[in-house]
């Protein structure tokens, strides 16, 4: 299992639309509304073979309301 976190910039009024169609996709597990250039923070579970890059672009990016996303890719959890 390999874990990303993707940062969401969300149309102006349209983040909280945005959050209540990320939490809906298979392989999200949190979505949080933070403070800074984005607005929503996907915690994502993909299988390990499962392509990052399409798994963002082909779903998260798709959703109405996103204007743009940054993904970071976690190497490991601790604690």
């Amino acid at each position: 299992m390999q874990t990303i976190f993707v940062m969401v910039k969300c149309e102006l009024g349209r983040a909280y639309a945005v959050a209540d169609e990320a939490v809906d996709i298979d392989r999200v597990s949190e979505v949080h509304s933070i403070s800074g250039q984005y607005d929503l923070m996907l915690k994502c579970y993909l299988e390990q073979d499962q392509d990052i890059g399409a798994f963002v672009v082909d779903t998260v990016q798709k959703l109405p309301g996103v204007k743009d996303t940054f993904t970071l890719i976690a190497f490991k959890a601790f604690g």
